[in-house]
């Protein structure tokens, strides 16, 4: 690697980098310091390469530089002087990588895609080294590549080329692969930081740098006069409407730039626009803003001390809000308990650590504002803007790019408003995108939980009481809190029939980063501290684990702790059925090792999940539009932001199916607050449930207008192409297509859907979500008990999905919850000015995700579009804990707090050998 990047003798003029890019010689102006990375994007157009951390840490940015795979961002463009650098545009002539890209979207390899052209060329380059590596030469050459959304898995079988374990098909059940994926796999697809045009002015935040500090504005206008190229200081004295957002009505109290106060490290004070060369060597610290650090709650206790000053006036103790879910006597039940389990658990902060920082650009057409970001809420973004910018909701467009991942904290304002604030103090196009260290800090991170948990249950197992209290830290700021406190108390009990049960929670405010959505709203971390009470049940009474779980198993009919009952749909006993075989011999082969075994010991362990699919207890509409043109051609207005998961496969092939039309029949415009109706924010597994019924209603409607304007029973056939023909019992009738709208659609229409459910009462009674999915994970894994370290083996997950829309999308769900679940469970923990890059805060890697089988079991669910159920939440919520009981398994350790690193496991081996002693 030395020689690779040592700086050559120049072989041009001073002025110029000359090199050889995917073939072609080009030159372009020299200047000292410059990555090649930002080379690569800059004059040489090079998009597909894409910049995740600038710290080789990601390795989004992989070229091949004299044939050899780099990170970009480590190499100074004037180091490929005289050099050959190749990236995925170039090596994509190569039929071979062809051939490799073809696989990765035979098994969904790219799921998000912003690691995926950084992913090809290094699996390219090993190929071209090794034509049939062996799956660890893979996870080697890999390595150095991070991925968020896939969990590898998918990844090593398709350079391995190993088959699919789904047939291709299409329509509703089929393996239809991904309808974005080429774009993602061939180097075009654009994401928030491609798509600004040239010349646009660049924008900077500047940030304090304490958790909590008094600020004091210099002399701006002074400052601008002395640094050519930059062109204004924004600060909240320029916005022009609300100084103000959040996710919630009327917990909303984030300024978009803090005043006399800041109260969390990395929050906004200002904003430097200007040329882009002049604002990228731009030190934030220059600008003549003063900190001066106050005094701190960086933690609950701190915060809800006596005397502890007031974060937000009206809150008082610093208490945002409060859950409560209360059924039956959870006190006299636990009284009468045979075993009576639990303790207290915590839970740190997770960063969500997409491999996109927030991006993207804003200008002014015509009067309107027009914002392109990564985003997973654009109608939410435009409410958010148009009250921030003071002007109608009408005078404001967002367009979301690709989303290079998002897990929830893309459902929060983050970039957008200075990129619009600047465009309108400006009158000119202004792009942004945050570095590493500024997306960890400034963006929402998993609440940490502080959890007590009480769970009884008679001598046979059957669970007779929970008591459960749990306090998160929200941070500075509401976002997500109140649907964390209000949906947490609903989950705490697991998907188990519990008659008598008392779940509370809390969120408070410190000065520690803004807490928000993490795939999960809580519930995961509930679910840890659940799923080990029950193993110390089945220890206490010398039951199976899963035995256990499967006696107490929510049933059609049976009341939730809600109180509501589903008569149908009830998926979780059929998963726990589906892992038992898997669970027997797993179980077994660890006996049989552990026998033999003396450092390195086997654990299993199972944990379950569920979890209610969009809003808890609110409207929660999504609204999908279609249309047939005078050409025949079927257009889809789909609205539901695809952040990797699969919105755009997925609707579409409901619409398809309900249409009674190919899914390659149909052309899709994506979500566009001018193009496409309100599809609701991508968040809680609604969208295959909530826009996926709008979609087939929409197909319905589309379907029964064409059949009554051909004459044709509700069995024909329709063949869109040239034109628009119903084949009706042999007969061949074509569509008047000639009277068109406005937006030259001769058919349209347009359908809603919202889940129908029921307010909570003030004992959090009632029917809080229309569709749940249900989950079991089992973890094989080997704990070594001298060093505390953990190596997972396997995980077997199976989840009810109702019905598999689309296996390929389902499998890699699962893949990238577990791998999630993992790093909570093992590795991720976020520490405000300690954790802020990809090197210090661990996410897993390529080596650390084991082999995942799935299993999809298919309990329809009579409210989801052709019986299916949400998934995307569901994929993490039983991997902790699964991984922490068979830790315990394995060697005795009783892990209470994660992460579970190597220190932590070691002390709980120690503390359960002195129990035994």
């Amino acid at each position: 690697m030395t020689d690779l990047l040592a700086r050559p003798e120049l072989s041009v003029g001073v002025d110029e980098v000359a090199l050889t890019l995917n073939g072609s010689p080009t030159r372009f102006g020299r200047r000292p310091g410059q990555r090649l990375s930002d080379a690569l994007r800059g004059p040489l157009g090079a998009l597909e390469v894409k910049v995740g951390c600038n710290a080789g840490d990601c390795g989004a940015c992989t070229v091949l530089l004299d044939g050899a795979p780099v990170c970009a961002c480590l190499v100074l463009a004037e180091q490929a002087d005289g050099r050959e650098v190749t990236t995925l545009v170039g090596l994509r002539r190569d039929p071979a990588v062809r051939a490799l890209a073809e696989r990765f979207h035979r098994h969904g390899a790219a799921q998000c895609g912003i690691c995926t052209p950084g992913m090809l060329v290094a699996a390219a380059a090993l190929l071209r080294h090794r034509a049939a590596p062996s799956e660890a030469e893979v996870e080697v050459a890999l390595a150095g590549v991070l991925c968020r959304c896939t969990g590898y898995r998918s990844i090593v079988d398709a350079v391995l080329d190993r088959p699919s374990r789904h047939a291709l098909g299409g329509g509703v059940g089929g393996a239809v692969p991904r309808l974005d994926g080429r774009s993602k796999l061939d180097g075009t697809e654009r994401f928030g930081d491609d798509v600004a045009p040239p010349g646009a002015l660049a924008l900077k935040v500047v940030r304090s740098p304490f958790p909590r500090a008094s600020v004091a504005l210099g002399d701006l206008d002074g400052f601008l006069d002395t640094r050519p190229g930059l062109v204004a200081v924004l600060t909240a004295r320029d916005v022009p409407g609300v100084n103000e957002f959040g996710v919630i009505p009327a917990f909303a109290d984030q300024p978009v730039f803090a005043l006399s106060e800041t109260r969390f490290r990395g929050e906004a004070v200002a904003a430097v626009v200007g040329e882009a060369d002049a604002v990228a060597g731009l030190d934030p610290a220059d600008v003549p803003i003063v900190f001066t650090p106050l005094a701190a709650a960086t933690s609950v206790v701190q915060a809800t001390a006596d005397g502890a000053p007031a974060i937000h006036a009206g809150r008082p103790g610093n208490v945002m809000c409060h859950g409560l879910v209360r059924r039956g006597d959870a006190g006299a039940a636990l009284a009468r308990a045979d075993v009576v389990a639990g303790g207290r658990f915590t839970t740190a902060f997770v960063e969500h650590a997409y491999i996109e920082p927030e991006a993207g650009y804003a200008e002014v057409v015509e009067g309107r504002m027009h914002v392109y970001a990564s985003t997973q809420a654009p109608m939410m973004d435009r409410d958010g803007l148009a009250a921030i910018l003071a002007l109608p909701v009408e005078r404001v467009r967002v367009v979301p790019t690709a989303c290079g991942g998002g897990f929830g904290s893309k459902l929060d304002l983050s970039i957008q408003p200075y990129l619009a604030l600047a465009a309108l103090a400006t009158g000119r196009p202004v792009r942004g995108a945050y570095g590493r260290a500024e997306s960890m800090q400034s963006s929402t991170k998993r609440h940490p939980a502080d959890i007590s948990i009480e769970v009884g249950a008679t001598h046979d197992g059957r669970l007779c009481g929970v008591r459960f209290d749990a306090t998160f830290d929200t941070g500075a700021y509401a976002s997500w809190g109140p649907t964390v406190a209000n949906r947490v108390p609903v989950h705490a009990s697991g998907p188990y029939a519990v008659a008598d049960y008392r779940a509370t929670s809390r969120a408070v405010h410190t000065n520690n980063p803004v807490a928000g959505a993490f795939r999960g709203f809580g519930v995961p971390q509930s679910a840890i501290a659940l799923e080990v009470a029950l193993d110390d049940i089945a220890l206490e009474l010398g039951l199976d684990p899963l035995e256990l779980r499967r006696m107490n198993a929510l049933a059609d009919g049976v009341p939730t702790v809600c109180g509501q009952v589903f008569e149908a749909g009830v998926g979780i006993g059929a998963c726990l059925d589906a892992l038992a075989p898997h669970w027997r011999q797993a179980r077994a082969e660890a006996e049989a090792t552990n026998r033999m075994a003396r450092v390195v010991r086997r654990g299993v362990g199972v944990a379950c999940g569920w979890y209610g699919c969009g809003n808890t207890s609110l409207p929660n509409p999504s609204t999908i539009k279609a249309g047939v043109r005078a050409d025949g051609t079927v257009v889809l207005h789909q609205g539901a932001v695809d952040i990797g998961q699969g919105a755009n496969t997925v609707v579409t092939q409901i619409f398809a199916e309900a249409l009674g039309v190919p899914v390659d029949a149909v052309t899709i415009v994506g979500a566009d607050t001018d193009a496409t109706p309100d599809a609701g924010k991508t968040s809680a597994s609604r969208q295959t449930v909530v826009s996926g019924n709008a979609a087939r209603l929409t197909g319905l409607a589309l379907r029964a207008e064409v059949l009554r304007r051909a004459n044709a029973g509700e069995d024909a056939i329709i063949r869109p192409g040239d034109g628009l023909t119903v084949v009706d019992r042999g007969e061949w009738r074509g569509v008047d297509l000639s009277d068109v709208d406005a937006d030259g659609y001769a058919l349209v229409a347009q359908e809603s859907w919202d889940p129908p459910t029921l307010p909570l009462d003030a004992d959090g009674q009632g029917s809080p979500y229309a569709v749940y999915g249900y989950a079991a994970h089992m973890a094989e894994l080997e704990v070594d008990v001298e060093l505390g370290t953990v190596r997972l083996l396997k995980i077997t997950a199976a989840h009810d999905v109702g019905r598999a829309i689309n296996p390929v999308l389902v499998d890699g769900q699962i893949h990238g919850g577990v791998a999630q679940g993992l790093g909570m469970a093992l590795m991720e923990a976020y520490v405000p000015g300690r954790t802020e890059n990809l090197h210090d805060y661990l996410i897993p890697t390529i080596g650390d995700v084991p082999p995942i089988e799935t299993i999809i079991v298919e309990v329809a669910d009579p409210h989801g579009p052709y019986g299916a159920k949400g998934l995307g939440e569901h994929a993490l919520i039983p991997t902790a804990p699964a991984i922490l009981n068979a830790i315990r398994h394995a060697c005795g350790a009783r892990l209470t707090d994660v992460p579970a690193t190597p220190d932590r496991v070691l002390a709980a081996i120690r503390a359960a050998r002195e129990v035994v002693r």
